[in-house]
């Protein structure tokens, strides 16, 4: 078979784009109700919360969403889902979406078996028993539980699909290490904001201090920035007031939070 010279692949992945099925528009009935569901969507400008719902309907076409442990999903909580996993995405985009295909959703937490060999050569085992979880190019997992306990209390501090899909925009550049991918000047602005801001997080939960936001994002600078996030959708204003330059970066980077 003759072969496309080297300057037509441009036209090729021009043409392959054009035949993949591109995403279908969202019911209204479905997309309204969702919204409704949502606080973090409710309180979406309209410019935003419309780009939100491209970025969902593009979700469902890419992504298979697959309920394990008996648990039924109807039409309706999948579109709850997408819109929530894409609230990070509204200024990233739909690139925020590659590399993973799948999210699977549990009734209730999920139980991982999870293992570390010492320093001294030791294999230590334990069960960790989990709200969510997100593979670095496998798929995203969450508890049904924990999202609806979530949406009962939009303003505490937690919203575990965004914590996860901070994950996955992390792992972007190809490390999972508290930093997406960013322009070069902006990286080097972040790195320095939040390992400062990190270290200081640390020291306060090592001296046993009460912290404004959940301990656990002391556990390594991926949590941290998973658990800024978190606060950003649903606690801003504790955020921005425990740490400034932190929060102005997440602003930067997911556009200002919603207004419960």
């Amino acid at each position: 078979m003759a072969q496309f010279p080297a300057g037509h692949v441009p036209l090729i992945a021009t043409l392959l784009r054009w035949l993949r099925p591109r995403p279908g528009s969202l019911d209204d009935t479905l997309w309204h109700a969702a919204c409704a569901r949502l606080p973090w969507v409710a309180a979406l400008e309209p410019e935003r919360r419309e780009r939100l719902r491209a970025l969902a309907a593009r979700f469902l076409h890419e992504k298979t969403i697959t309920p394990l442990a008996g648990l039924q999903l109807d039409d309706g909580e999948r579109v709850l889902l997408a819109a929530l996993c894409c609230l990070p995405l509204l200024e990233f985009g739909a690139a925020g979406l590659r590399g993973w295909s799948q999210l699977l959703v549990y009734p209730d937490a999920f139980r991982v078996r999870r293992s570390h060999v010492d320093a001294a050569g030791v294999l230590h085992e334990w069960d960790d028993d989990l709200a969510g979880e997100a593979w670095d190019h496998g798929p995203l997992i969450l508890s049904w539980a924990d999202v609806q306990a979530d949406l009962e209390d939009p303003a505490a501090g937690y919203c575990v699909a965004v914590h996860e899909m901070a994950h996955k925009l992390d792992v972007l550049d190809g490390e999972l290490d508290g930093t997406p991918p960013l322009p070069a000047r902006w990286h080097r602005e972040w790195a320095r904001d939040f390992q400062r801001a990190y270290e200081a997080f640390c020291a306060q939960v090592d001296a046993g201090r009460e912290t404004a936001i959940d301990p656990y994002a002391a556990e390594a600078p991926e949590e941290f920035f998973a658990v800024a996030t978190e606060y950003h959708f649903s606690a801003p204003s504790l955020l921005a007031e425990a740490m400034p330059e932190v929060a102005a970066h997440l602003a930067r980077f997911y556009g200002p939070p919603p207004a419960l």
